[in-house]
């Protein structure tokens, strides 16, 4: 985990040691109601995603020799709404 002040935006990351994802899984990752937990929803990778695109940001998988990262992408000085 890291975080990053780069080109007038802060970049979070989160990376984990699991088998990491293969390729349909990266294309499906942000998918509304996809998922491959038996009891998950899939909404948790998507709604974030729109929620941070609305404050002018991003949230991507990046690549990772291992494991799962995603990186958490917002200009600075962005107010996020609670």
């Amino acid at each position: 985990m890291g975080a990053f002040s780069r080109d007038g935006k802060v970049e979070v990351e989160v990376r984990d040691d699991g088998p990491g994802l293969d390729p349909e899984q990266q294309e499906r990752l942000f998918e509304p109601f996809y998922t491959t937990n038996p009891s998950g929803t899939g909404l948790g990778l998507a709604v974030s995603r729109e929620l941070i695109r609305s404050q002018g940001g991003d949230l991507r998988l990046s690549s990772s020799s291992s494991g799962a990262c995603f990186v958490v992408e917002l200009p600075k000085g962005s107010n996020v709404d609670r």
